[in-house]
């Protein structure tokens, strides 16, 4: 929405009549005062917006570096080592098993 110079000096002159040329001044920094204030109240708006639309990044980033350093530390085969290191101390399981390679041997009839 443009103004042009003729609605401009409609308006200048409603608030000549209206107010009266001695108090134009004071109604100006009055305006200007407000909006002075608006201009701050809308970065002040802003900023809070933008601060509130970053934490949820932030907050998102956090817990990517938390499941990133678990994967780092997993190890998938800590269970496997340690369930074979068991299977190779006990001597029963290993006389089982060779128990069974060794009763197969030679082709399967049917």
């Amino acid at each position: 929405m443009e103004l042009g110079f003729t609605e401009i000096l409609v308006i200048a002159l409603a608030i000549i009549v209206l107010f009266g040329p001695d108090k134009i001044p004071s109604i100006a920094r009055d305006l200007g005062s407000g909006v002075r204030k608006m201009k701050g109240a809308m970065e002040d708006i802003k900023t809070e917006i933008l601060k509130e639309a970053d934490n949820p990044v932030a907050e998102i980033k956090r817990e990517i570096e938390k499941v990133k350093e678990a994967a780092r530390e997993y190890d998938p085969t800590h269970d496997l080592k340690k369930d074979l290191d068991v299977f190779g101390k006990t001597p029963i399981v290993q006389n089982k098993a060779d128990q069974l390679t060794d009763s197969h041997e030679g082709p399967v009839s049917r």
